[in-house]
């Protein structure tokens, strides 16, 4: 293994990480949703400045490697009510979710030309994330499950009746494996990808809480609403049919609530633990 460190909008920092035999290309770097809205040119920069970065660094390879970039469901509105087909148009209420969208075009067109096999997975709301609150809008959904499991109080910017679109970790990895080495032929022009997550309020995440660890790990979350929060997340669409992932496409389907809850306790909890120092 090779660690780097660089900006991800300088060209001559991807070409040095992505060199010359380079296969596969997993392209994960992005400013998150409420600091994209907080800080425009910061957006734009690593968000659309880093993808044409590695469009051009995978563009100087002899041979055309696959790319799987992060995309988001924060590319598309709708909100609460939405069940989004898997030919729904990308309309998105947020600079985050709009820097994702032309980051995905951008691909998509290297891919017609030939530069490159890209595969844009849009992945919902991933948790339970391990470590510290980060500046993403939806972080709060992985503190209301995480900071329990640690003993700590947290807020809860939204209401109860909430709906999210989520996934695990382990699942975001399954998917990610299965994007670097699937058959591309059946996708076509369309790059993006829908994968099979869940549709979840936050009543059942927290029900998954209290039945994984109990009555006092839930009373840890305290209502707090946050009408800036609200705003950015309540624009994201709470359900996709992901029949093209799942039935055409070969990816796996999300597991259940309680099962993600524990596998935070039995991957992630202590190594938490051990780096906010509980």
């Amino acid at each position: 293994m090779r660690c780097l460190a660089g900006d991800i909008a300088d060209p001559a920092a991807v070409a040095a990480a992505i060199p010359p035999g380079t296969r596969v290309v997993v392209h994960l770097a992005a400013v998150v949703s409420a600091q994209a809205e907080a800080d425009l040119d910061l957006g734009l920069r690593v968000n659309i400045q880093g993808v044409l970065a590695v469009l051009q660094a995978c563009r100087a390879l002899q041979q055309p490697p696959r790319v799987v970039f992060t995309s988001s469901v924060a590319s598309f509105g709708g909100g609460q009510e939405a069940v989004l087909p898997d030919d729904a148009r990308q309309l998105p209420g947020n600079s985050y979710g709009a820097q994702k969208a032309i980051g995905e075009l951008l691909l998509q067109d290297a891919t017609r030309r030939g530069l490159m096999d890209a595969v844009s997975l849009r992945l919902p709301t991933v948790i339970i994330r391990p470590g510290r609150p980060n500046k993403a809008a939806s972080s709060f959904v992985s503190a209301i499950l995480r900071e329990p499991l640690l003993g700590l109080p947290t807020e809860l910017p939204v209401g109860e009746d909430f709906a999210l679109w989520i996934c695990s970790p382990r699942r975001a990895v399954d998917w990610f494996l299965h994007a670097m080495t699937m058959d591309t032929a059946p996708l076509g022009l369309d790059r993006g990808i829908n994968p099979p997550g869940r549709s979840a309020t936050v009543a059942k995440l927290l029900q998954a809480l209290e039945t994984v660890a109990g009555p006092a790990a839930r009373a840890l979350v305290r209502p707090a609403p946050d009408p800036t929060i609200e705003a950015i997340v309540g624009g994201w669409p709470a359900a996709f049919t992901a029949e093209r992932a799942r039935r055409l496409l070969g990816f796996s389907e999300q597991e259940s609530l309680e099962e993600i809850v524990q596998g935070f306790i039995a991957e992630d909890l202590a190594a938490t633990r051990r780096e906010r120092g509980l």
